[in-house]
């Protein structure tokens, strides 16, 4: 009987940290900006995001603008898109919900490929 539980005991440890170490894995875009968010962060495993889509270059998302025109050679990697994209739209760019989708779907739209519905990211 000892026995018995004692592998109940391990058996249901090793399944729920199981659960617990799948989900370090997972890597969403960071939501802390919004005041009020109606749906969770958007799941976004960015190195596995990027080897499926094969995009090498980091300026693809990571952008600069400079006077309305892409900086072709440079990249925003070390920056918050918060920094450039507001939580309200000004002259300079697109609010940040916005920029998000129009970055993300956009994308998604013009290659045919990932997800567009809100739901298909913003995973209860």
């Amino acid at each position: 009987m000892k026995n018995r539980l004692l592998f109940i005991i391990v058996m249901v440890t090793l399944f729920l940290n199981a659960n617990v170490f799948a989900q370090e894995d997972m890597v969403v875009v960071d939501n802390c900006d919004f005041n009020n968010p109606h749906r969770p962060s958007a799941v976004f495993k960015h190195d596995d995001h990027n080897d499926q889509a094969g995009l090498d270059e980091c300026n693809k998302c990571h952008h600069i603008y400079e006077n309305g025109k892409l900086v072709e050679d440079e990249s925003s990697e070390d920056q918050k898109c918060s920094e450039c994209h507001k939580l309200k739209t000004n002259d300079r760019a697109p609010n940040l919900m916005k920029a998000y989708h129009k970055n993300c779907k956009g994308c998604h739209i013009k290659s045919r490929k990932g997800p567009v519905m809100c739901g298909e990211c913003h995973i209860k």
